[in-house]
């Protein structure tokens, strides 16, 4: 049976692992699947059909599965999914989707989100994210594993972060930020590759080196995106499996990108 504080609304129809924690004066709806180990602090909010998965742990005054910000919103039945061992600091505001998208928020596993963090509907979060204290993220984001975003940064709506990014504090994000890339400013431009981050991710010398040589193709050479594309195409030869992996990434990313990457 799941332990809940006296003080706090849960719905009848809301689904509650036996062991999950519901601190003094929550509210949670109808719609609402808590799995094992979840600990709502205090004054949380669960509404929308929202699910969450295990051992995650929710924080004072947070509003999870909450109405998207969107005049468009009608009160269709949309979703939220959030994975395991996420950590949902104070104030932080996630939305269900939307219609006019694929009707779900979805957020991986193992990830902080820091205080007064808002990601709003449609979002696609990927796992082992950092994302500090006041960072807004707008509608239809998607953004990939291991991203770092720095206090107070903004992005813009439908943006896409490549994975192992790190985006800096403050930082007004306004296209697609490439895989393994550090940039801040307003707009962020890019500042090299996240060569702390990717070394502790367990990068090889190799790999580094035809990332690096990806970036300069790209950045340092003058190249427009198709020109870049080709020239790391060139790099592919002779790699080993884990560096052709992460350079197709950064080509594909890239090449693909609909918005544009920062520049």
């Amino acid at each position: 049976m799941a332990q809940i504080h006296p003080s706090s609304i849960v719905d009848s129809r809301a689904q509650l692992a036996d062991d999950v924690v519901v601190g003094p004066f929550c509210l949670i709806g109808p719609d609402v699947v808590i799995g094992s180990g979840t600990v709502l602090n205090s004054h949380v909010t669960v509404a929308g059909r929202t699910r969450i998965g295990k051992n995650n742990r929710i924080f004072q005054n947070a509003a999870v599965g909450c109405e998207p910000q969107d005049k468009k919103y009608q009160g269709e039945d949309t979703a939220l999914e959030i994975g395991d061992d996420n950590v949902i600091r104070e104030n932080c505001t996630i939305s269900i989707g939307t219609v006019q998208d694929h009707g779900i928020t979805r957020i991986g596993s193992r990830n902080l989100f820091m205080a007064n963090v808002h990601i709003a509907h449609d979002c696609q979060v990927g796992s082992d994210t950092i994302i500090a204290n006041n960072v807004a993220i707008a509608g239809h984001v998607l953004i990939e594993d291991f991203v770092i975003l720095g206090g107070q940064a903004a992005v813009h709506q439908f943006c896409h972060l490549g994975r192992n990014a790190m985006i800096g504090g403050a930082a007004g994000v306004l296209r697609d930020v490439p895989p393994y890339v550090i940039c801040s400013g307003n707009p962020a431009a890019p500042h090299g590759l996240n060569l702390v981050g990717l070394r502790r991710h367990g990068f090889s010398q190799e790999c580094l080196f035809k990332l690096k040589s990806a970036y300069k193709a790209l950045y340092r050479e003058g190249n427009l995106v198709a020109d870049a594309g080709r020239e790391i195409e060139d790099l592919y030869e002779g790699c080993d499996e884990h560096t052709l992996r992460h350079l197709k990434h950064f080509h594909d990313f890239v090449v693909g990108s609909e918005r544009g990457v920062i520049r």
